[in-house]
């Protein structure tokens, strides 16, 4: 193999790593933002279900309140 066939061969191989590494940099922000929304909607979620415990106790408190004032004025529920 000639000096000249081998400098275009390096040089061939230099603008193709450069191109597999800025896919990669393309790839990693891909998986780094995808990461982002995923901790994001966990984070959405997890506030989410914490809001629903907080609304189902209140709504069980309410309900007691509820029967103990029918119940003291003499008021029958219905199921």
């Amino acid at each position: 193999m000639s000096e000249d066939q081998l400098t275009k061969m390096f040089k061939y191989m230099q603008q193709e790593f450069t191109a597999v590494r800025s896919e990669i940099a393309d790839l990693r922000t891909d998986v780094n933002n995808y990461a982002n929304s995923v901790d994001a909607f966990a984070k959405q979620s997890e506030t989410y279900m914490q809001e629903m415990l907080a609304l189902g106790h209140k709504v069980d408190r309410l309900e007691e309140w509820i029967l103990k004032v029918a119940e003291a004025t003499g008021v029958k529920l219905q199921a």
